[in-house]
């Protein structure tokens, strides 16, 4: 009986220690003792403030909280629009003009917004105040930098028609990743810009600067860009994961909301080659503009998506007119 329980004790000392030695699991919420579900969001462009909230989200372990490792990408080029529609990101990073073209054309992408990003359209055309470009009339004899994408001709040929201008007296180029600044000060006279990036960067150099803000041009061009996207696919058979990723993405932003400069520092430790002064100063600045009016972050109204639209069916620029209410979702945000 001795040699028994001498043996027994052995074999019961040499499994906990093989099993102290094992790998550990890569644990989700506290007890679940399941691994980490692994998903990827596809970025529009390079890392900027605009991300911030997902960032903070992986930084702060909210995404671990629901079980999940998220992965945040850089498309390689295009955008991610595609890319989510193909199945090949979980989430992307997109805008609501692009969506509208998508979900429009003879052959629709199959993706919807799941959350708007910012809740009012931040962006405009920039120049330095020597050019005196203070209106889209004043496009004309002038050097328009952009990506090449036909909504960018769409939007200035519209803005120019409703200021009496002669579209054809505009010269567009491409300056594919050229910044706003080395764009302005070598190859053009304009750009399109997010005010909270280029424009708080240009507040920094104290830049005099002329900024024609969408929004102010025409109310219909109040709409939400950037925004989260889903695959249509993934929304309907996996509605938890959207619910998980974007209750932990909610926390990531409300976070930068009330906390900038602490947002700032774990963008930047995730993309440490961003301008402290400009991400810390860009926090600030989209830390009014993230929920700004809205009842909640990440919230869409059917009126936006509508009004803008219509405007573009107006202008031409759709092959068919869009059923809002298939473009977005509110129903996998939290509700508070």
């Amino acid at each position: 009986m001795k040699k028994f329980i001498g043996i027994m004790l052995i074999i019961v000392m040499t499994v906990g220690a093989l099993m102290a030695c094992s790998p550990q699991k890569n644990e989700g919420p506290e007890g679940a003792g399941d691994k980490l579900e692994k998903i990827t969001v596809v970025l529009d462009w390079v890392p900027n403030t605009n991300h911030t909230g997902m960032y903070v989200a992986s930084e702060r372990g909210y995404y671990a909280e629901e079980g999940l490792e998220v992965e945040i990408i850089q498309p390689s080029s295009g955008g991610s629009a595609d890319l989510i529609a193909a199945g090949q990101g979980h989430f992307g990073i997109s805008y609501q003009e692009e969506i509208t073209y998508a979900r429009t054309t003879k052959n629709p992408l199959p993706i919807k917004a799941v959350a708007a990003i910012i809740q009012h359209n931040t962006s405009g055309f920039a120049s330095p105040a020597d050019k005196a470009i203070v209106s889209p009339k004043d496009f004309e004899g002038k050097k328009y930098g952009g990506w090449g994408s036909p909504m960018e001709e769409a939007m200035l040929q519209a803005l120019m028609e409703k200021d009496n201008a002669d579209f054809g007296k505009l010269e567009m180029l491409d300056i594919g990743a050229a910044d706003f600044f080395t764009a302005v000060d070598k190859h053009v006279d304009f750009t399109w810009i997010y005010y909270g990036w280029d424009g708080v960067a240009a507040e920094l150099q104290n830049m005099d600067l002329n900024f024609i803000l969408l929004q102010e041009v025409d109310p219909a061009l109040d709409y939400y860009t950037p925004v989260i996207i889903a695959n249509e696919k993934l929304l309907s058979e996996n509605p938890e994961l959207a619910k998980k990723f974007l209750r932990a993405t909610a926390k990531g932003y409300e976070f930068a909301i009330t906390n900038p400069e602490g947002a700032a520092d774990d963008l930047l430790k995730a993309v440490p080659e961003l301008d402290k002064e400009i991400v810390i100063a860009s926090q600030k600045y989209l830390a009014n503009q993230y929920k700004a009016d809205a009842p909640r972050w990440g919230e869409m109204k059917e009126e936006i998506w509508g009004t803008y639209a219509q405007w573009m069916i107006e202008k031409g620029l759709l092959e068919a007119e869009l059923e809002a209410k298939d473009a977005f979702t509110n129903e996998f945000l939290p509700n508070n």
